[in-house]
């Protein structure tokens, strides 16, 4: 993974793995023999561009170690199906979780990669008879195909999303339900929670206020953590990035937002574990 390997402008992330898992966390590894607070998520939990992520600085507020389990291109299917991850996700103090987008997940319209679930593999014929004519081996990323198919027919996407919207419910609460210590979900995106869109725009994407609702009921707490403006003014300084990658870096969260994603969760933690 391209993110493992550091070069020029770049940070090193030491790359980790826990136990038998087949999936690259950041580093270093915590240890995990003790009590700890496990934290699952995607690119932003990761940190990608980020010296300090909000796992580190949430760590630094704790009297316990913090277990960055964020992947960027993984989310419930990989989680759920990565027996290792999961046994540190079981035996954790508190486990908060990165409310991720419904469009990395497979479900009854298509499928995607095991452990990169942000990797389109095929369609199912129900999505093929929705798009007749839509040639799905352009695709590689579920991303580019959701844009695609809302733009050739939103109508039609509606059917898609509808879909979406239910296998991840169903994958959130079976991924919540393994989880026996204190739970705290952590939305992440430029507005809280809102009125359900079958646009794929924004992130969470395709999550809706009435689905975390419905997911949170299993959760201790849920954590909204929306960038402040002099956050989002701060763009992309104290970053670290090569300058190629100067696009990417604008669309994550910057050092202030992580900042501020600590500052929301530690408080909360405080009083769980």
């Amino acid at each position: 993974m391209a993110y493992a390997f550091p070069g020029g402008g770049s940070l090193d992330y030491m790359p980790c793995r826990y136990g038998r898992s087949r999936l690259m966390f950041r580093g270093p590894r915590r240890d995990v023999t003790g009590r700890y607070v496990a934290v699952l998520g995607g690119i932003e939990t990761y940190g990608r561009y980020i010296p300090k992520p909000y796992a580190q600085l949430t760590e630094e507020g704790l009297d316990l170690p913090v277990v960055n389990l964020g992947c960027p291109n993984a989310g419930p299917d990989a989680w759920l199906s990565d027996p290792a991850v999961m046994e540190v996700v079981t035996r954790a103090a508190a486990v908060v979780v990165q409310l991720p987008g419904a469009g990395d997940l497979t479900n009854r319209m298509y499928s995607v990669h095991q452990r990169r679930n942000d990797r389109f593999l095929r369609a199912s014929p129900v999505l093929r008879a929705i798009y007749r004519g839509v040639d799905f081996t352009d695709f590689s990323f579920t991303r580019h195909m959701l844009r695609a198919l809302f733009e050739a027919g939103p109508e039609r996407f509606a059917l898609v999303a509808e879909e979406l919207r239910a296998a991840w419910t169903a994958r959130m609460q079976s991924l919540l339900a393994q989880v026996p210590g204190r739970l705290v979900l952590l939305w992440v995106g430029e507005r809280p929670p809102g009125p359900r869109r079958d646009a794929p725009l924004g992130e969470p994407l395709l999550v809706d206020a009435a689905m975390v609702e419905q997911v949170a009921e299993a959760a201790d707490a849920l954590v909204v953590a929306v960038p402040s403006a002099a956050a989002r003014m701060q763009g992309t300084q104290g970053m670290v990035f090569p300058e190629l990658s100067e696009p990417a870096a604008r669309g994550l969260p910057g050092v202030a937002a992580h900042r501020e994603m600590a500052e929301a969760l530690l408080p909360v933690l405080r009083g769980l574990v």
